[in-house]
């Protein structure tokens, strides 16, 4: 199968530094093993979009060489493939809804189990659809973080794939497109990581294909949060990308070159790139 990797940002602000270390390290991974970078931008949850932030990641996106290979997959245009995901599961009972509040699930650290609702039906009131979730211990190898093993059960328990608004949550939309693109491998934050024993269990739910996973070490501030949640994320500029894009190459322990344009540089750091030498640990890196 032709490798096929992709970067998936959400439209919640302009292109930040943090953003461009994880599209850079997709894409290298793509181009090393000779297949695919596409796009898909995440714009499935309206009051936390940012208006012309899509449009802005975009364009900024080729300034820095990073040039897909088809067009950005849209999830605000993706409703009935979602649809169809969340009919499949409520046909073989894999979903409830559920009207309970987080104050309801307080006492219970927030967590939902074993589809025992706390709070009784509301007819006049639309709920939230949660995922059955069994006691079950979800493993899989992370190519730059190891062995992982997460029982769902205890981490996350039924959680919420369709929300009270009627938006269906990321954890849903990102499997099934997953699977729509034919994503092969999944590089991306280690801010992540905790995130996929779900996507993996609702690939099962769904006889989706799982692909592989590669979580990058996030870029923190010099107080060690991070980034995107920092002051200190700035925009990085298109109009000037060699500062930023060598700042991301040596984040993630490139050489440094004397290339001259963003492409050379791309081209030059490809060459060297090995995925094994990709760091395993978070580091500092103010933007």
């Amino acid at each position: 199968m032709t490798y096929r990797g992709r970067f998936a940002p959400s439209p919640t602000g302009h292109l930040h530094f943090g953003s461009l270390v994880a599209a850079v390290g997709s894409w290298l991974c793509a181009r090393h093993a000779g297949g695919q970078w596409l796009l898909r931008m995440e714009n499935i949850d309206p009051p936390r979009e940012v208006a012309g932030s899509a449009a802005s990641i975009l364009a900024a996106l080729p300034a820095f060489g990073l040039v897909a290979d088809a067009p950005p997959l849209f999830q605000s245009q993706r409703i009935d493939a979602y649809d169809a995901a969340f009919e499949q599961l409520r046909a073989t009972d894999q979903v409830f809804p559920c009207w309970c509040s987080r104050s309801d699930l307080a006492d219970a650290n927030g967590m939902h189990r074993d589809g025992a609702c706390i709070a009784p039906p509301e007819p006049d009131r639309p709920p939230a659809w949660r995922l059955r979730i069994p006691d079950i211990d979800v493993v899989f190898d992370d190519a730059l973080q190891g062995p992982q093993q997460q029982n769902l059960r205890e981490s996350a328990g039924d959680f919420v794939i369709k929300r009270v608004e009627g938006y269906y949550s990321y954890q849903l939309a990102c499997v099934v497109d997953d699977a729509f693109q034919g994503i092969t491998e999944v590089v991306r934050g280690s801010d992540l990581l905790d995130s996929t024993a779900r996507q993996i269990w609702l690939q099962r739910c769904l006889g989706l294909p799982t692909p592989d996973y590669r979580h990058l070490p996030l870029v923190l501030d010099a107080g060690g949060r991070k980034l995107s949640k920092s002051e200190q994320a700035f925009p990085v500029d298109p109009t000037n990308p060699l500062p930023a894009l060598r700042r991301a190459l040596a984040f993630l322990r490139l050489p440094p070159t004397d290339a001259s344009d963003a492409g050379d540089l791309l081209a030059q750091a490809w060459v060297a790139f090995d995925p094994a030498a990709l760091p395993h640990c978070s580091g500092h890196s103010v933007a």
